[in-house]
């Protein structure tokens, strides 16, 4: 089956497999429909769960006896880390968040959060390197991930802060809206190219290409 990002709660993963990346993408929970993404390094092994969305059962099959070097929770929504108390009992993997949701995760969770990022940090993923980018308005420490493949385009994992036709919500908080909107357009807009594939929290991919002409009208609406 050829990778197209679209998958349903119930469904098999969609897997795309890259030079040195595995990038392994399931839903969720029919309600949110929440996507969880395993990422596994070709040459280790090495792997990264980017949102322990739910279904503990679902995730630790696919992370399988090979275990779990660390995951990554995108922002403090609840309903992006559900399983995120099972799962890391059972692998021990390392625990990372942005700084300004680092505390309400493990408020929500239990889990005490092992590292907070920001700005320019990095994750491993045996060889391959997914650089942290800050998106501050649908939470204050909501985070982006990006891959910068040597061997072919760019791959960004966004949270619930850029999805295809807009930023994520902002819950009609003017201020936050802006925040985010600002973040989006310089972070990744003004600094990645257009065949940059990015992966949302929710739904399907994109491409950075598909929606920039389309930021004037997200700005212009206000959400």
């Amino acid at each position: 089956m050829s990778y197209t990002g679209s998958v349903i709660p119930g469904g098999d993963p969609h897997v795309r497999e890259l030079a040195h990346l595995i990038v392994s993408k399931v839903a969720v929970d029919e309600q949110t429909s929440n996507n969880c993404y395993l990422l596994r390094c070709r040459s280790t092994g090495d792997q990264v769960l980017v949102d322990a969305a739910d279904d503990a059962e679902l995730l630790l099959t696919m992370i399988g006896a090979d275990g779990l070097t660390s995951v990554v929770t995108t922002h403090q929504h609840w309903d992006h880390h559900r399983a995120l108390a099972r799962v890391v009992s059972e692998t021990a993997a390392e625990t990372i968040a942005g700084a300004a949701d680092a505390e309400a995760i493990t408020a929500q969770t239990g889990v005490a959060i092992d590292r907070a990022v920001g700005d320019g940090d990095t994750v491993s993923v045996g060889c391959c390197s997914l650089q942290v980018i800050h998106l501050d308005g649908h939470t204050p420490g909501s985070i982006a991930l990006l891959y910068d493949d040597p061997e072919g385009t760019t791959h960004l994992w966004t949270g619930d802060s850029l999805f295809p036709g807009g930023v994520g919500n902002t819950f009609g908080d003017a201020d936050a809206f802006g925040r985010l909107i600002n973040d989006v357009e310089t972070k990744i807009f003004g600094a990645l190219p257009d065949e940059t594939w990015f992966y949302p929290g929710h739904g399907n991919d994109s491409t950075l290409g598909a929606e920039r002409p389309h930021l004037a009208e997200w700005r212009e609406r206000g959400w």
